[in-house]
Formats: C-alpha cells, structure tokens, sequence
C-alpha cells in the first residue's frame, strides 16, 4: 500500500521558518522523483518544488527560490521542504507527491500523494 505522510506544518510568523517531512512507503523510492505542492483557499494547486531521482537536481517555483529548499535522503524514504523567510502569501495546505517522470512540477505527471500538512503564516 503506497502512503506518503507529510508532517511539520504549523503556524509561524512572517519570516519565520519551518521544515516539512514527508515519509513515503509501498514503493520504490529511490527510482521516483518527489514533488512539494501547496493550495491555498480557493486556489488551485501549484509546484513549489522538485527533486530528481537520478541525480537530485532541484527546481523551484519563482516565488519561493532562495527561501525554500528541497532534498531527499533515500535511506529514510522521506522528502523535506526547509522553508525560509515565509511570508503569509505562503499559507497554503502543502502536499508531498512522488513520480516516475523525472524532474517534473506537472501535477499531472504524479502518481501518488499525500494528504497534506497546513502552513499558516501569521502574526
């Protein structure tokens, strides 16, 4: 059974930082590409970030380079999103999702995910 569980969400003040995780299980992990998306209220889902299977390259949405950072450690099956200087456009649901396509942001293109962590940023 596949699973992916994000976990580190909260509430943080404007420039504050938080770290998400996300777990997966039930398959191959080291073969899959992995993806952070977040959505706002009445907003459509969008690419925050994504990390290569193959070699780990990285690509980020305009909005968040040099604030968020991605990375995978394969022996733990888990993904992390350091997010940085948050500012409160960042409050969003923030969803992990895995892939076979390499080095993606389509949603379309991912297989599994998560159900979600809530950032909220906030004073």
């Amino acid at each position: 059974q596949v699973q992916l569980v994000e976990s580190g969400g909260g509430l943080v003040q404007p420039g504050g930082s938080l770290k998400l995780s996300c777990v997966a299980s039930g398959f191959d992990f080291d073969y899959y590409a992995l993806g952070w998306f977040r959505q706002a209220p009445g907003k459509e889902r969008e690419g925050v970030s994504c990390i290569a299977s193959s070699d780990s390259s990285t690509q980020y949405a305009d909005s968040v380079k040099g604030r968020f950072t991605i990375s995978r450690d394969n022996a733990k099956n888990t993904v992390y999103l350091q997010m940085n200087s948050l500012k409160p456009e960042d409050t969003a649901v923030y969803y992990c999702a895995a892939t076979i396509v390499d080095f993606t942001m389509s949603l379309d293109d991912y297989d599994y995910w998560g159900q979600g962590t809530q950032v909220t940023v906030s004073s």
